[in-house]
C-alpha cells in the first residue's frame, strides 16, 4: 500500500477534528458512549477524504531519444571521369 501523501494527512486530520467538534457541539451529548460514536464517525469521514484526496500524477516514463550520429559536411562525391581507350594503330 503506498504512503499517504502530506495533502492526505492534513486533509483527514483537519477533517477527524471538526467534524467531531462540529459533531459534539451540535448534538449536545454528555454520555460516554455517545462521544464515542461521534468519535468513531469522525475518523470514518476522515479516513474517506483523506482516500479521495486527488494524488499528484506520476510523471510519464521518459523515453530515451535514439543517439544522434554527429553532422557530417556533405561534400559530393566526384564524378567519374570517362574512360578512354587508344584506337588501335
Amino acid at each position: 500500500m503506498p504512503r499517504p501523501t502530506a495533502a492526505q494527512l492534513a486533509y483527514g486530520s483537519c477533517t477527524v477534528i471538526l467534524s467531531t467538534l462540529a459533531m459534539l457541539l451540535l448534538s449536545q451529548t454528555r454520555s460516554g458512549a455517545g462521544i464515542a460514536v461521534i468519535a468513531l464517525a469522525a475518523l470514518a469521514l476522515g479516513l474517506l477524504v483523506a482516500m479521495t484526496v486527488p494524488l499528484p500524477k506520476r510523471p510519464a516514463a521518459v523515453e530515451q531519444p535514439a543517439p544522434v550520429e554527429p553532422l557530417r559536411a556533405s561534400v559530393p562525391a566526384p564524378a567519374p571521369e570517362p574512360v578512354r581507350e587508344r584506337a588501335a594503330s
